[in-house]
């Protein structure tokens, strides 16, 4: 179910000036599922979020480092057994993976850098451990045993408290909804369902951070890429929609 939100300042009506208080204006910019098919957020920059000044190539990020599944094998994954690494975000460890998802394990201390998954919608167990999670959205505090879903282009980092996370992680190729067996042909919560609107949480926010020339790692499918950003992306005075 699309929830709609309002948070910071935003125009009266979409697609219109707003400006500035020194007269200039803030650049829009659409965050939608499916372009302008689907649920869609409008954020409202400080600065144009298309000033790129610099793309560099990190490889293929773990994409197609997998073993066949042949002959069948059980195998227990001993999570557990893993050694710490450096951040949430570029220290995950693949465990399993085909064409429609990524399943990773990570245990962290120091917050990672900025991030963008373009591939698909990302959900992250918190299993020990707390954090602050930070994206253009806002920042929303987690803890052992949230979710947090986090959709496709939206720029985020993770800020774990000590002494550290450790997080099952999910990358899927497309978006991450409920069942349809949960939810009435509105989009609200059945009485079945294993969860309820009263279990959700959204970003508090914005966020409003300077700086230039800022780093963001971004996934694709064919790999990861560094883009340095003219200016900081968490620059968003307000935003509203059903996307975040």
């Amino acid at each position: 179910m699309p929830y709609y939100r309002v948070t910071g300042e935003v125009p009266r009506k979409r697609h219109i000036r707003f400006h500035r208080p020194d007269g200039g204006l803030y650049s829009e910019e659409l965050m939608g599922e499916e372009g302008f098919a689907s649920d869609s957020s409008l954020l409202y920059h400080v600065h144009p979020p298309t000033a790129i000044v610099k793309s560099e190539g990190l490889g293929t990020g773990g994409v197609g480092e997998t073993v066949p599944n042949h002959p069948l094998l059980p195998r227990h994954v001993r999570t557990a057994g893993l050694p710490a690494a450096d951040d949430l975000v570029l220290g995950r460890g693949l465990l399993f993976a085909n064409d429609d998802v990524r399943i990773c394990f990570v245990s962290a201390a120091a917050p990672s850098g900025l991030y963008r998954n373009s591939a698909g919608d990302e959900a992250v167990y918190v299993q020990h451990g707390s954090a602050r999670f930070e994206s253009v959205y806002g920042a929303l505090t987690v803890g052992a045993g949230d979710y947090v879903v986090v959709p496709r282009g939206t720029i985020h980092r993770w800020i774990p408290a000590a002494p550290g996370v450790s997080a099952l992680t999910v990358e899927a190729s497309g978006h991450i909804r409920p069942p349809r067996r949960y939810l009435s042909q509105f989009g609200q919560f059945l009485e079945h369902a294993p969860y309820s609107e009263r279990d959700l949480r959204g970003p508090e926010g914005p966020l409003l951070a300077g700086g230039e020339d800022v780093p963001v790692v971004v996934r694709t499918r064919s790999g990861l890429t560094r883009l340095t950003y003219a200016h900081h992306p968490f620059d968003v005075v307000g935003w509203d929609g059903c996307l975040y």
